[in-house]
């Protein structure tokens, strides 16, 4: 019963022909950065603080605005949803088929001085832009008042 453990026949004829050695490689590869079909995959983030917003824009190729969800609670603003992409080769006589298929979050804790009622957001070339508007602080400004 041990050599199962080590013999596996079917492996041993894949490894024969030359088959799987290299795609067992560049798969468990893929697995490890987070490529798998089967993994939930993380978006790149990029954010960035101008004069009246923050902006956080994230990398979501191949995903749908139907498939995103954006909340704030708290103080955190949330980026979920969901990534489905299928991809087809034709390759000689068959056709090799990749789907993959992941959901994601993404948190930040925003600061005090925003105005979350302004929240706006906007989808373009694979790019989700989240724009957080500053709130407009009146500065405290003297002023004399006048005794009648």
């Amino acid at each position: 019963m041990l050599i199962s453990r080590y013999f596996n026949p079917v492996e041993s004829y894949k490894r024969r022909r030359g088959i799987d050695f290299f795609n067992d490689l560049l798969n468990s590869l893929e697995e490890e950065r987070g490529d798998s079909p089967l993994s939930d995959f993380k978006p790149a983030v990029n954010t960035r603080e101008g004069k009246d917003a923050y902006h956080v824009d994230v990398d979501l190729p191949g995903v749908k605005k139907e498939d995103i969800n954006i909340s704030v609670e708290n103080n955190t603003l949330t980026v979920s949803g969901k990534r489905e992409t299928k991809k087809e080769v034709k390759e000689e006589d068959y056709y090799r088929v990749e789907s993959s298929y992941g959901k994601f979050q993404r948190s930040f804790t925003l600061p005090e001085n925003i105005d979350t009622e302004n929240i706006r957001a906007a989808s373009q070339d694979g790019v989700l832009e989240v724009v957080i508007p500053k709130l407009q602080v009146i500065k405290n400004s003297a002023k004399k008042i006048e005794i009648k």
